[in-house]
């Protein structure tokens, strides 16, 4: 079976275009590279180069093996790596639950920060619907989540502030409700309302948001949005989720007489002391701290 070095001398000649320019780049004598080479072609029964002219030259057989080559190193070295981060004490995965709500691009930019700092962790993004992260971080399907606020956590569980979310009444620009200037709790009890709803069925919270006797449910909050486009009825929804239909007209928001168009609600970070964080949770809490979302 080749070896690493063997695969090393290999890739450095076939890159550099001779022995002699590979040896220089690794750091060892020449004769060295050659003879990796030649073992490598004996123990794989495959002429490598074509040594017929001043320079080596791959052969068709070696173009073909050298992206084979490619693929053997780079699995040694992410195997090294990652046995050097299991040996820092860094833990090899990580998963994080975000609310539907609240996934924005201040967080994307997070997270390519994260994978340059722990490119080898293994990282799992969870996507629940409203009410759903502490559920996914109790049972410990989730080391850490983003959620809307709540009054009360679960015992054990810490939490910390990172911002606002704009919630919104909002409709089709087609949709009755549109038509009128302002809207009040009567306007809106006369047509079907759409609720964001747990998954948990012991979750009744969404209850407390009920104006209309119509009403239907989703968990998805952007399948919600895609109903309202469709003239379906209204719904109270974050900023984050109907952006795009925003700025395209597709929906529009309605003006409450007497109320703010929009309503603010907390995101929390949140966690528990029953699950320990290894230093790349600690690193992704710590730069979750210092976001401030609106």
């Amino acid at each position: 079976m080749p070896n690493i070095e063997q695969l090393n001398a290999f890739v450095a000649a076939a890159e550099t275009g001779s022995f002699s320019a590979a040896a220089r780049r690794l750091k060892k004598a020449q004769s060295a590279i050659s003879n990796a080479v030649i073992n490598l072609e004996i123990e794989s029964g495959v002429e490598l180069f074509d040594r017929s002219t001043r320079s080596p030259k791959l052969t068709v057989e070696g173009e073909s093996l050298l992206k084979s080559a490619y693929a053997v190193l780079e699995s040694h070295n992410e195997f090294v790596h990652k046995a050097r981060s299991i040996n820092l004490g860094e833990e090899s995965a990580l998963c994080v639950a975000i609310e539907q709500n609240l996934f924005t691009q201040a967080m994307v930019k997070l997270l390519v920060k994260f994978e340059l700092a722990f490119p080898h962790i293994e990282l799992e993004l969870l996507d629940p619907g409203v009410n759903d992260v502490a559920e996914l971080i109790r049972t410990g399907r989730a080391d850490m989540g983003i959620m809307l606020e709540q009054e009360n956590y679960p015992q054990g569980f810490k939490f910390r502030g990172i911002g606002h979310s704009r919630r919104m009444p909002v409709c089709s620009r087609n949709h009755p409700l549109a038509q009128l200037e302002q809207v009040d709790h009567s306007d809106l009890r006369q047509y079907r309302q759409l609720i964001p709803k747990s998954l948990n069925p012991e979750d009744t919270s969404h209850n407390a948001h009920i104006l209309s006797p119509k009403v239907w449910y989703a968990e998805s909050p952007f399948v919600i949005a895609e109903l309202l486009c469709a003239g379906l009825g209204w719904a109270s929804l974050h900023e984050s989720v109907v952006q795009e239909e925003l700025e395209s007209g597709d929906l529009i928001v309605l003006k409450r007489v007497y109320q703010q168009d929009a309503s603010l609600q907390g995101i929390d970070v949140v966690w528990t002391e029953k699950k320990a964080i290894g230093p790349a949770g600690q690193w992704l809490l710590n730069h979750l701290f210092q976001l401030n979302i609106h």
